[in-house]
């Protein structure tokens, strides 16, 4: 054979300008990966040599310059009028019989290593593909189910024409390449049955933060097409990287998706090799792969990013496709190229946003980067429109393909209906710094054509779109700029969809993370109904069945739950300390959860009631803490975040920290082993007077400034009447805080506080330096002006 095809195993990255990044990655994998145990099916490039060699050959390349001649890419009408005469020029371009030789002999090779009823992915690749700077994310065409060499050449013709749809027209002008000077190769290799299985994309980083700790999966049923073009809201999967090096194999966190459609091979007499179907509801509402298929995944990520890192010379995180055979139930790798948004980041630039105003909110989906976006609904559903649509608008649509990038690249936010955060809406408007919201149901028929709107994607995980045009802030700081102190800085966090958003933040740990967030809203019902379900009526044990039903057991749902969100926090900091306070519930809270009315007395002042410690090891409450118990063992033991220590509020009296502290040993917390630590919350009065009687039982104490000014003061906090006396910065408050912080030394125990006091008047931060404290939890926003403060204040003490 001459050089038009070359195959898998002669390829690697230095042949990207013979064909393709694409191409130049699988060989690459395929070379040097498939011995670390990652399956890449065979196949082989048909060269961009091929190309141009067809181009030459038929004299296309003067008229594809008269054709582009005149274009004005950011006019529609226009990029569609020359796109489609170009296209026209390539596709009835002759192969010569050299090339269309080489390609037969290619497939029959391929049928006779995996047998006559192989079928075929026959991709696209170009020469200027998976760059740092641009990811050509589907500008070419993609044919799927090749069965013979007719189908093969017609695929690989029209894979051709594709180097000038609209869209690759578009993106070549955004990023800069000549149009003629972007050539193609094909791939052609062996196609995966994800038909009968599952598929999906993943990156060894987060995504939306670029926080790089993670791999992040999403899967869906059939082929990839779905996940890719935003046709179905994927299942998705995280795994921590760091403690999965250390051998703890475990999902960190997990989303289920809707999946409502399935793509497979078209069986019927149509000309369609591909079509969809819709999933059951039972395939709905459940994952699609399991913790062993994601923990495998993972490791696939891992060994390729360090694969292209350790070429690259740098960190390289990475954007990757895999499938699943439905026949041999193998993973593959079928696709591995730079991620091209963060890796471009410079990581001591931090940009935040922050909304200033409150107003409804119309909808919500999942939030495509950090940033805020406001302007006009424009509702479109073809590409017909795409000429009405004006600079600043507000994309709605029920999917985007690439055709519509060149409205999207003038919107000032994009809302759709599916998809989800590895989609096409989801892939360009990260490139393009937009905001967006992927999977926000209903969206077409729930905004009106014209309204104004403020689409946020500053809030975690899920993005929300409100009414009207809100205010809103953006904070840019410079953290090399940023001095260190001597005081540490940790920071309040309790909703796990915002801990890879503020991973960036320079702080020394978590300095509380609240575990009633996520009882609350990822959990939703009472522990002990989940235990006990026959002690609720039938219409709390159906809402209790429909939480618990992707998981063996109602118990395992408790401690899965709890446990990966509580990670998931932790993760954000590791192996920097990570301080969790255990449930602190009031009665009226947990009677608010499902089947909690069943288990929760009704109390007069809950704030003083049968809270924090005193349920522990009580009979209406020990079995719940048991499950508490149960999912802190497992972060800690099983997921391998050793960071987290364990806080125990409201503890009244020093037999009540005795009792606590026998409990969880008896439910496999012993404190000390494994390096496990637990605190106090010194929030009662009783707890700084006798401070030297409870640090026999705890390591530290974090000061609850809130709860502590109520009990000084006698002032319900709750209550509007007396709230005028409600205030932190009172003498008694500062000096029981004083009398902690000396009490806390004096036994050689940590000191901290975790209130809101130092976070609302920097007067208290600054009163807590001068006391000594080892450390102060802010709420997020804010760490980095409270930095600067104590920095100035520790440099005024040593002077």
């Amino acid at each position: 054979m001459s050089g038009y095809i070359k195959w898998f195993n002669e390829l690697g990255m230095d042949d990207v300008e013979l064909v393709g990044g694409k191409n130049a990655s699988l060989g690459e994998m395929y070379r040097h990966l498939t011995s670390e145990g990652i399956h890449v099916p065979n196949g082989f490039a048909v060269t961009a040599e091929a190309y141009v060699e067809i181009l030459t050959s038929n004299h296309a390349w003067h008229a594809l310059e008269a054709a582009l001649k005149g274009l004005n890419p950011e006019d529609v009408l226009s990029l569609q009028k020359s796109g489609k005469k170009c296209r026209e020029i390539v596709y009835q371009c002759q192969l010569p019989e050299e090339i269309e030789r080489e390609i037969r002999e290619g497939f029959d090779a391929l049928k006779a290593e995996y047998g006559d009823e192989v079928s075929l992915a026959v991709r696209s690749s170009a020469t200027a593909e998976d760059s740092p700077d641009a990811s050509f994310a589907g500008q070419n065409e993609t044919f799927l189910n090749i069965r013979t060499p007719e189908e093969l050449i017609e695929s690989y013709k029209r894979c051709l024409a594709s180097n000038f749809t609209d869209r690759s027209i578009h993106y070549k002008y955004v990023h800069g390449f000549d149009y003629l000077k972007v050539f193609l190769s094909v791939v052609v290799m062996k196609m995966v049955r994800s038909d009968i299985g599952q598929s999906g994309v993943m990156f060894s980083i987060d995504t939306e933060s670029g926080f790089e700790d993670v791999v992040f999966i999403n899967a869906g049923y059939g082929l990839g097409e779905n996940i890719v073009q935003g046709n179905i809201e994927p299942d998705s999967f995280y795994v921590h990287k760091p403690t999965f090096e250390k051998g703890y194999r475990s999902v960190l966190k997990r989303r289920k998706g809707t999946k409502a459609l399935r793509m497979v091979f078209n069986e019927s007499d149509s000309e369609a090799l591909i079509r969809n179907e819709e999933t059951t509801p039972e395939a709905q509402h459940r994952f699609c792969i399991t913790d062993e298929d994601v923990v495998q995944l993972a490791e696939y990520a891992i060994k390729v990013e360090k694969h292209y890192s350790k070429q690259a010379g740098v960190k390289r995180p990475m954007d990757m496709e895999w499938a699943k055979d439905g026949l041999d139930g193998k993973l593959y790798m079928v696709q591995a190229r730079p991620e091209t948004v963060h890796s471009k980041v410079q990581k001591h630039l931090l940009e935040t946003y922050r909304l200033e105003e409150e107003a409804k909110v119309l909808l919500e989906g999942q939030a495509v980067g950090k940033k805020i976006g406001s302007g006009k609904v424009h509702k479109m559903d073809d590409l017909s429109a795409l000429d009405t649509f004006r600079e600043g608008d507000v994309l709605v649509a029920k999917t985007t393909s690439p055709d519509w990038e060149p409205v999207m690249k003038i919107a000032s936010a994009i809302i759709t209906e599916t998809g989800g955060r590895t989609c096409h809406a989801a892939i360009v408007s990260r490139e393009l710094g937009i905001p967006a919201v992927v999977g926000a149901q209903d969206a077409f028929s729930l905004l009106r054509e014209g309204e104004e709107v403020t689409v946020s994607c500053a809030e975690g995980e899920r993005g929300k779109v409100y009414e009207g045009i809100l205010d809103y802030e953006v904070t840019k700081t410079d953290l090399r700029d940023l001095p260190q102190t001597k005081t540490g800085i940790m920071m309040n966090l309790g909703n796990p969809e915002m801990a890879f958003t503020l991973a960036s933040l320079p702080v020394g740990g978590i300095g509380l993370a609240r575990m009633e967030f996520i009882i609350n809203t990822a959990i939703k019902a009472h522990p002990m109904a989940l235990l006990y379900p026959e002690k609720t009526d039938e219409r709390t044990k159906n809402a209790l069945a429909e939480l618990t039903m992707d998981y063996e057991d109602n118990r395992g749902f408790f401690v899965k739950t709890l446990s990966e969100g509580v990670a998931t926090i932790a993760s954000s900091v590791y192996p920097k300390p990570c301080v969790v306070r255990m449930s602190d519930f009031k009665s009226n809270e947990y009677a608010s959860l499902v089947g909690g009315a069943f288990f929760e007395p009704s109390e007069e002042n809950p704030m003083i009631g049968f809270r924090g410690a005193s349920r522990y090891s009580h009979p209406d409450y020990e079995a719940g803490f048991a499950m508490e118990c149960a999912a802190m063992k497992r972060v800690r033991e099983e997921m391998g975040f050793e960071n987290v220590i364990l806080m125990i509020p409201f503890c009244r009296r020093v037999e009540e920290a005795r009792q606590v502290i026998e409990t969880m040993e008896r439910y496999g917390l012993k404190r000390g082993e494994n390096g496990l630590k637990v605190y106090m919350m010194c929030e009662l009065p009783s707890n700084v007077i006798s401070i030297d009687a409870f640090s026999a039982y705890f390591d530290g104490f974090s000061i609850g400034s809130n709860d502590l000014t109520q009990l000084t003061l006698g002032v319900d906090r709750d209550s509007d009447i007396v709230a005028f006396d409600y205030d932190e910065r009172d003498s008694g408050v500062l000096k029981l805080i004083e009398m902690a912080i000396e009490g806390a030394k004096r036994n050689g125990k940590h000191s901290g506080i975790c209130g809101q006091a130092p976070s609302d008047y920097p007067e208290i931060a600054e009163a807590l330096v001068k006391m000594g404290i080892d450390s102060i939890s802010l709420n997020p926003d804010s760490v980095l002006q409270t930095i600067q403060r104590v920095s100035r204040l520790e440099v005024q003490q040593r002077e």
